[in-house]
């Protein structure tokens, strides 16, 4: 980001890579008034829910060439996003901010403390550190980008008309440059498309397996620690993963179900 003086940068969107960005942009460029945006009262609750409440951070895997292999579509952009920052810049960052990770069997890699707070509690102390303002509870309803400014003699240089962001309590705020970063959100990807972006379609993954079969309902609740599971069509194995197994009341999930899922 470029002239990096005094501008205003909104991030829509308070997860993981909403905090992740503000932090980044506001670290990077420190004269940017950096604002997050939040719709809920709670930023960061999948963070706070995932691993089973651990935060399973990252994946212990330095090759961003391996790395790829493990994602079923998308390896050319993703391979150029890890080799700028791969796992290992991951655990180094969090290390330099005081959290260290551990790593399990199956190469995931959590806090030691076991703990998805710990997590919670570094992205929003070290956003605030960086000065990034954080407002919970202010959905955004829409995105505008504004007019470009024309040369004039005394601006010569054409320069970016920035955006426009309304929110849903009627308020507008307008900002130099927007980070969209709001999910699987049906509106952010209609956002993004609206201001000019190529959207690739959606698929699903990252879910549990719906089973009806009632052999499963006095198993509920039954986990193992390691299993090969199988994805078969018409007798052929398109796939297979191994890791941890929960049973449920209503079918599988689980890591080793999560990791499969995005194979379907």
């Amino acid at each position: 980001m470029d002239n990096s003086q005094n501008l205003n940068v909104v991030v829509i969107g308070g997860g993981a890579a909403g905090f992740f960005g503000a932090i980044t942009c506001a670290t990077t460029h420190p004269h940017t008034n950096v604002t997050l945006l939040e719709a809920s009262r709670h930023p960061l609750s999948k963070v706070r829910i995932s691993g089973g409440g651990r935060c399973n951070v990252t994946h212990y895997c330095f090759d961003p060439a391996q790395l790829v292999q493990a994602y079923p579509r998308g390896s050319k952009a993703l391979r150029g996003a890890y080799t700028r920052f791969q796992p290992k810049d991951t655990i180094a960052w969090f290390g330099a901010h005081g959290v260290e990770l551990k790593t399990e069997a199956d190469g995931r890699m959590f806090p030691i403390t076991d703990s998805s707070e710990t997590i919670v509690d570094c992205l929003f102390q070290v956003a605030k550190r960086a000065g990034v303002t954080i407002r919970t509870s202010n959905p955004v309803k829409w995105i505008s980008r504004q007019s470009s400014q024309q040369q004039t003699p005394d601006t010569p240089h054409q320069t970016p008309g920035g955006f426009e962001i309304g929110l849903r309590n009627g308020e507008t705020i307008k900002c130099d440059r927007v980070l969209i970063a709001t999910g699987s959100n049906p509106l952010g990807y209609r956002w993004a498309k609206a201001l000019g972006h190529t959207i690739e379609t959606p698929v699903p993954s990252l879910f549990t397996f719906n089973i009806p079969d009632s052999r499963l309902q006095d198993l509920a609740g039954v986990s193992v620690k390691q299993v090969c599971l199988k994805l078969p069509d018409a007798g052929k194995t398109l796939k297979e993963q191994t890791g941890p197994l929960l049973i449920t009341h209503w079918g599988l999930s689980g890591p080793v179900v999560l990791k499969l899922s995005a194979w379907g």
